[in-house]
C-alpha cells in the first residue's frame, strides 16, 4: 500500500468522481485509475461500486476512508513539524555544563539563543565532566561543556575547545586578605589558608588539590562538598577562600573579594563535546555555532 494511492482513493471518495479526483491530485485520469485498481488488489477487496454517472463506495471503502485520512493527517502533521524543526520553530536542546560554567559562560548565550529561537526548549543538566561525558555516551544529552583533558578519553566524542579561563582567588572582604593582601597571589600562599572545597566529582576541586600538592603542602579545608553556590555563599560568610573561574568571581562579585593568582597561575580549557557517531540535531549544532562565535 503506498501513501499515493491512500491520496488517490480519498480524493476519489470525496468528489465521488475519477476525473474530478485526478485534476484535485495533479494526475491523469487513467494514472489514478490504474493505481486505485493496484490498491483494491492488494487489499483484495473493491473500495468502489462504478455504476455510470455514480461512483460510491463499498463496504471495504466506507471502512478504509477514516483510516486513510488519519494517515494522510498524520503524515501532513509529520510534515509540518520536521520543517519547523529545520527552521528552528520547535524542538529542543539537551546541554550538560559543569555549574561553574552555568555560573559564568552559559546565562548570556543562552539569553541571546532564547532571543533569537523562543520556540526551543533548553534542558540543562549540571555535572562534573566525567558524568556529562558518560551522558553524552548514553545518548541523554546533545551538547556538553567539558573541561579538558577528559577524565577518561574517549574516541566516540568529539571535542572543540571553546575558551581557556584564568582562575582567581576569592576571599570575604571582612577576613584578612590572603597572601598578605598582596595585589596577586600563588599558589603556594594558599598554605595557612582554610580553602571551601567544592564536593567530589569537581573538576575544580581536583585541579586545586592538585596544585597545592605540586606545591609542596596538603590543602586545609574549612568547609568542603558544596556545589558553586553555596561555595561563593560560605566564603561570603568569611569561613575560608575559594578558587574559581574569573568569570564567576566577575559574575558573583558582590560581597567577595578577588585576587589573580601571579604567574603562571592557574586555568582551565573548556570544550563543547558531542558523540562522533551521532549528528547533533540541528538546534543543538545552532547552540553549538553560537557558543563558538560568542
Amino acid at each position: 500500500m503506498q501513501f499515493q494511492q491512500l491520496q488517490y482513493f480519498v480524493a476519489v471518495a470525496e468528489t465521488r468522481h475519477f476525473t474530478r479526483a485526478a485534476d484535485v491530485v495533479h494526475v491523469a485520469q487513467p494514472s489514478l485509475s490504474q493505481q486505485i485498481k493496484a490498491l483494491e488488489r492488494e487489499l483484495g477487496a473493491d473500495l468502489f461500486l462504478r455504476a455510470r454517472g455514480n461512483i460510491t463506495l463499498t463496504d471495504a471503502g466506507e471502512a478504509l476512508l477514516p483510516l486513510a485520512r488519519r494517515i494522510l493527517a498524520d503524515a501532513e502533521t509529520a510534515r509540518q513539524e520536521v520543517q519547523e524543526l529545520a527552521q528552528l520553530r520547535s524542538g529542543r536542546v539537551r546541554l550538560g555544563a559543569t555549574p561553574s560554567l552555568c555560573t559564568g559562560l552559559l546565562p548570556d548565550v543562552l539569553r541571546a539563543f532564547h532571543d533569537r529561537y523562543p520556540g526551543i526548549r533548553l534542558l540543562i543538566e549540571e555535572g562534573g565532566s566525567h558524568d556529562l561525558v558518560r551522558e553524552l555516551a548514553r545518548g541523554a544529552l546533545d551538547l556538553a561543556l567539558v573541561v579538558l583533558p577528559l577524565p577518561t578519553p574517549s574516541p566516540a566524542l568529539t571535542t572543540v575547545e571553546v575558551l581557556r579561563e584564568d582562575l582567581v582567588v576569592v576571599s570575604s572582604p571582612e577576613a584578612p586578605a590572603p597572601g598578605g593582601g598582596r595585589r596577586t597571589v600563588g599558589v603556594p600562599d594558599l598554605e595557612g589558608e582554610r580553602l571551601v572545597m567544592f564536593r567530589h566529582g569537581y573538576d575544580l576541586r581536583e585541579l586545586t588539590v592538585a596544585a597545592c600538592r605540586s606545591a609542596g603542602f596538603e590543602p586545609d579545608f574549612a568547609v568542603e562538598g558544596g556545589e558553586m553556590d553555596a561555595v561563593l555563599g560560605f566564603v561570603r560568610a568569611g569561613l575560608g577562600v575559594a578558587v574559581v573561574p574569573r568569570m564567576v568571581a566577575v559574575r558573583s562579585g558582590a560581597g567577595l573579594r578577588v585576587t589573580p593568582l601571579a604567574r603562571p597561575g592557574l586555568g582551565r580549557t573548556i570544550a563543547l563535546a558531542h558523540r562522533s557517531d551521532v549528528a547533533p540535531p540541528r538546534a543543538a549544532r545552532e547552540l553549538q555555532r553560537m557558543l563558538l562565535e560568542r
